[in-house]
């Protein structure tokens, strides 16, 4: 089955909507403002406006073209697949304009049974009251997350998510920025994280430190101990070589974590497997560690 999408945790990205407003430091340099600027006007006709007010760009009527197809192909070869909606906006910023966009969404996820509906939110307060609006009780096809680049807005958002009753919970830690204790909120069933995925930034503007590996280690170790599924997506322009992490010119393709790749699911749990290196590193590729940027 065909994708469209890079992004190495689902199978396909599903847009109600392009815009979305940032609200918190993992949005400083979001990818997904920076390809909208770039490509909305040629692709639509128009230009999406990122911010307060911005004008949003709605896509429902292509979703629900395609998203049927999607789950025809799922259930022809007898499995799940991942929808992540959505990777050009947030589900929910909460906007009333974007009323009409979810009441079309929510029926077309029910109808989808083969799909698994990955709601990702920087906004779970807002997330939590529009999902009781819609649904007595989630459907066993909708999972739900948060972004948490740090603690401090872990401790913001993880109230949140974790009074959701949905099938699976998972979180974001992408763009990973400060160190991230989960002990407290891992495990299977309700009012746990039943999924971590872990990753940094990739844009010319990316922010890292040494520090790094000892986050994205830690968050491993947590999970492995509390038998959580853990996906390392992307070192995004850095790159480790053994205790030492570099700053590239360019986006690394390597997800390798200390020799293995940690691709887990929260439906189907994987072991780790040795990681090859897909582009040998030359010093000329580097930069060196004092040259990193701080983070914001």
């Amino acid at each position: 089955m065909s994708k469209n999408t890079e992004i190495g945790w689902t199978h396909h990205t599903a847009n109600p909507w392009w815009g979305c407003t940032k609200v918190s430091p993992a949005c400083d340099h979001c990818y997904a403002n920076t390809f909208s600027d770039r490509l909305s006007q040629s692709l639509f006709g128009e230009r999406v406006v990122w911010g307060p007010g911005g004008h949003q760009v709605h896509k429902m009527v292509e979703l629900e073209r395609e998203a049927p197809k999607w789950d025809r192909g799922a259930a022809k070869l007898g499995e799940k697949h991942r929808v992540f909606c959505g990777s050009m906006c947030d589900w929910a910023e909460g906007r009333s304009d974007q009323r009409p966009s979810l009441d079309r969404l929510f029926p077309l996820i029910e109808r989808t049974t083969n799909l698994n509906w990955l709601l990702l939110t920087k906004r779970p307060n807002i997330g939590t009251r529009l999902l009781a609006e819609y649904w007595e009780q989630i459907p066993r096809n909708v999972w739900v997350g948060t972004t948490i680049e740090n603690q401090e807005w872990a401790d913001k958002r993880l109230p949140h998510l974790l009074s959701i009753d949905a099938s699976v919970r998972f979180v974001s830690v992408e763009p990973q920025l400060g160190a991230v204790d989960l002990r407290a909120h891992l495990g299977q069933g309700s009012g746990k994280i039943n999924w971590v995925i872990c990753g940094g930034e990739s844009g010319a503007k990316a922010r890292g430190r040494q520090e790094m590996l000892g986050w994205y280690r830690s968050l491993r170790d947590q999970c492995v101990e509390a038998g959580v599924s853990y996906f390392f997506k992307q070192w995004g322009r850095f790159a480790q070589e053994g205790e030492q992490i570099y700053k590239l010119r360019g986006k690394n393709p390597d997800n390798i974590l200390d020799g293995l790749r940690w691709e887990q699911y929260p439906d189907a749990p994987t072991e780790p497997k040795p990681g090859i290196r897909t582009r040998p590193r030359t010093h000329l590729d580097v930069l060196l560690s004092d040259e990193f940027d701080s983070v914001a």
